[in-house]
């Protein structure tokens, strides 16, 4: 067709044409008529609008990186949490006020409709967070870079509280579909399972081995728009959803088997049902297996599909325009996979595909956790990846004639260096897989960096130092600033301009407005209306009053025992013990937020869900305890939800044990927003206590190198008989008090607390974190001096902006060059206006 003939002029950016394009899709499209009040189809109706100006926009960057012909990179990771889309679409395109007055004339409220989307379900925490976060950023800085994941149909789970208990129902976030998904099923690919290898001879004689007799999935991709902030850049991230590649049995169905008829479709679709199956069972572990090898394969063969397509089977510079991130552990399987898919698909030596690939994989760990590494059976990887299997070996093998090479006559080393870990369940180390197949290893805070090459990984950061490097996480603060806290950054713009939302370092020119008295009453201001806001979304989720005169003191992430939401609550009895005695000399009313799943299998911490609903409902119910003290936990915490809560919290708790944390994001957010930081000096704590300085910042607890000095000679049960305050607490724990109807139910969060093997350490910490709540609570009775330390928050928040994470990666591993598509008018416009 003639390019003439397919061109159309840009779509309009103003009210008018918004609102006409709104009625058209609510009428025509959605067949919806003139008195229909139904907020779901008008919230698709305007999410299509919206989608219509992205898409002129997602056109022009695709051609733009093919015309460039751009080294690009290929994002891989199993989360992101993307939350809701509308808002921060209409924002990025800058059509606030367009979109607010289209529907104003129609009678109709953005923030009414906007209510109605679902969050995405394609994260769980921090993780997915953060991938989406850096999605943002690398759009907003025009780099060519496409993000892969899966198609969840149900998210992690919806959890709600009965009884104290937390309850888990699947998260159906698709049941009324996704509008900003585009379906590009003519790029499926077959994804291999099971079968054999077996050896051939190829037409130049060479013996080469072939994976056949496979049972196959079908990977349909559906692509998510990316758009960067106001610059004509929409990049793309393609989830891929797992179909099998017949939908049902005929002879099976005639014989009247129905289930059977269906049961390849159903096995074939399970892969993406499901964010994080437990698996805890065998069928668990070979479901997780099954994802992560899913991803790996469809991504690398779309990558290499698009390759092909544009230059052949010449794979010489292939590594000279292509980076393959791995976003944690999840993915590392792509490392195998790409050298399967280059010699046994595209004719490569092992040679030449090892060069390839170790050019392009680049891995980001996550986690000090060691149990929280991939690790998977070698008799798992034979039933269902068994050429895979053949590789890691003789990559392996390899690796291992290196490693003897540099340190001979070191079997020991060599022992802890190989992929494969022995015992009578032989294991392959997927974490090891990434480290050797990559040319960049990044731990994600200076510290956590630091102890990887310290501890986890300290014999490959001694074999291979060059490859190891820091990349300090950061929040996009285009959702976390601009969006969810909009009378804040209104005051912000009004300040010093409006180009801090794409520099953040900018917002250090708010430290010398810190004292200022009037620039002070504004800031208070915003903050209180951003506590009413939140205390409103406490007492429709909890039914429990917050007064926004009271310190909000808040906890939400997700619920593990390193993350010590523990030695939170524990510190509330301790507050409200005081209170019931007659103690009132801290007269700081408090009031505390608690929020976060807890894995479906994980008991210890589902029991402090308990522990943390048993106390919230004494003490809340406690005449004696009045407005001086609450507790909520909030269920079903989610994206939407901290975007109320950031900005309306005053004190962000980040007290994991020193040395567990790899970075945190949550801590960035609550920054941002101008909360203050009560924390240990663990994961990104350390950064932002460095920024913002130890005037502004509560820190307590033991180092990372304390924690670990005292593990041999810890003695728990001492710390408490010398801690008036403490005994206390587990007295009253003991004693049952906030569980008198269910006797000994909180019995193993006492004997966990005094293990001498306790590895989170809360009783060590428990008097430093009581000293240093007690200076925040005497802090916040001083309003401008508390008002004054929430500014310099802000003020130092700059480095943890996503902006400057990704600058970092690009500069440091991707090496792409920004790529600016032919902008639209309504682009080029907002372009000169920033540059000035």
């Amino acid at each position: 067709m003639d390019k003439a003939k397919i061109n159309l002029p840009p779509l309009g950016m103003s009210a008018d044409s918004v609102r006409g394009d709104f009625r058209r899709y609510f009428h025509y499209t959605l067949g919806r008529e003139a008195y229909a009040t139904s907020t779901e189809h008008q919230f698709t109706a305007i999410a299509l609008t919206v989608r219509d100006r992205l898409m002129e926009r997602w056109n022009n960057t695709r051609h733009a990186y093919d015309s460039y012909d751009s080294r690009k990179t290929c994002y891989l990771s199993l989360e992101y949490l993307l939350g809701r889309s509308l808002r921060n679409a209409i924002l990025n395109l800058g059509l606030d006020r367009a979109v607010a007055q289209a529907l104003e004339t129609l009678g109709l409220k953005l923030e009414t409709i906007a209510e109605h989307e679902h969050d995405a379900g394609l994260g769980n925490g921090g993780l997915g967070r953060l991938a989406a976060c850096f999605l943002d950023s690398c759009a907003t800085l025009q780099l060519p870079v496409i993000g892969y994941g899966l198609r969840y149909r149900y998210g992690m789970f919806h959890q709600h509280i009965d009884n104290g208990y937390q309850m888990e129902e699947p998260d159906h976030w698709l049941r009324d579909g996704h509008p900003w998904e585009i379906e590009r099923p003519e790029f499926c690919q077959r994804i291999h399972f099971g079968g054999r290898c077996e050896f051939y001879t190829n037409g130049n004689g060479q013996l080469r081995r072939k994976w056949v007799d496979t049972h196959d999935v079908l990977a349909v991709p559906y692509d998510v728009p990316i758009p960067g902030y106001r610059n004509g850049t929409v990049n793309t991230l393609r989830l891929w959803s797992a179909s099998t590649t017949d939908e049902f049995d005929l002879d099976e169905f005639n014989a009247g088997s129905y289930p059977e008829a269906v049961a390849a479709k159903t096995a074939a679709e399970n892969i993406t049902m499901v964010l994080y199956p437990n698996d805890v069972s065998e069928n668990g572990k070979e479901l997780r297996l099954r994802q992560q090898y899913f991803l790996a394969s469809a991504s690398l063969k779309d990558t290499l599909r698009h390759w092909c397509n544009r230059r052949g089977a010449n794979f010489d510079d292939f590594a000279d325009k292509h980076c393959f991130q791995l976003n944690d552990t999840h993915p590392s399987i792509a490392v195998a996979e790409l050298m399967r898919l280059l010699m046994d698909e595209h004719g490569l030596d092992w040679d030449r595909a090892w060069t390839i690939t170790t050019q392009t994989m680049a891995y980001t760990n996550h986690t000090l956790l060691p149990e929280a590494l991939e690790r998977w059976p070698v008799r798992l990887f034979e039933q269902l990846l068994p050429r895979l299997l053949q590789i890691i070996f003789k990559i392996n093998k390899d690796w291992l004639a290196e490693v003897a090479c540099r340190w001979p006559n070191d079997g020991k080393r060599q022992q802890c260096l190989s992929i494969f870990e022995e015992g009578y369940e032989p294991m392959v180390r997927m974490a090891y897989l990434a480290i050797v197949g990559s040319y960049s290893v990044n731990g994600v805070a200076q510290l956590h960096s630091e102890l990887l090459k310290q501890g986890l990984f300290r014999d490959f950061a001694e074999t291979s130092p060059e490859k190891f490097n820091n990349k300090t996480n950061g929040v996009t603060p285009r959702r976390w600033l601009v969006s969810c806290n909009p009378g804040l950054s209104q005051l912000i713009s009004e300040t010093i301009g409006d180009g801090w939302i794409t520099d953040l370092e900018r917002l250090r020119e708010l430290s010398s407005l810190a004292s200022d008295t009037a620039f002070g009453e504004r800031w208070r201001a915003i903050k209180y209306a951003n506590k009413q806001r939140l205390a409103a979304l406490v007492q429709s989720k909890c039914g429990i009053e917050f007064s926004a005169d009271a310190l909000f003191d808040v906890q939400v992430k997700r619920i593990h025992e390193y993350k010590r939401q523990l030695l939170n609550v524990l510190h509330v009895i301790h507050l409200y013990h005081r209170i019931v005695n007659g103690d009132n000399l801290d007269s700081t009313p408090r009031c505390v937020l608690i929020g976060g799943k807890a894995a479906p299998d994980y008991v210890m911490a589902k029991l402090i869900v308990k522990l943390i609903n048993n106390v919230a409902n004494i003490l809340n119910n406690d005449k004696r305890v009045g407005e001086q003290l609450k507790l909520a936990f909030l269920p079903n915490y989610c994206v939407s939800s901290m975007e109320i809560i950031c900005p309306g919290t005053d004190l962000s708790e980040q007290i994991s044990t020193a040395g567990k944390e790899a970075s945190g994001t949550g801590n960035m957010k609550f920054m941002m927003n101008g909360a203050l930081t009560i924390g240990t000096l663990d994961g990104a704590n350390i950064e932002i206590r460095e920024a913002v300085g130890e005037d502004n910042f509560y820190m307590f607890g033991l180092s990372a190198h304390e924690v670990e000095s005292l593990r041999s000679d810890y003695r728990p049960q001492d710390i408490v008989n010398q801690d008036l305050a403490l005994c206390a607490v587990v007295e009253m724990l003991r004693s049952g008090y906030f569980n008198q109807t269910e006797p000994g139910i909180f019995d193993p969060i006492v004997e966990s607390l005094l293990n001498p093997d306790d590895p989170w350490m809360c009783a060590a910490d428990f008097h430093s974190y009581m000293q240093a709540q007690e200076r925040a609570a005497a802090a916040y009775r001083d309003i401008d001096k508390w008002t004054k330390m929430s500014i310099l928050n802000t003020a130092a928040s700059g480095r943890f902006s996503t902006d400057r994470t990704m600058h970092d990666y690009n500069d440091e591993i991707w090496r792409l060059t920004p790529v600016n598509p032919q902008p639209l008018e309504h682009d080029r416009e907002y372009q000169v206006t920033l540059a000035r």
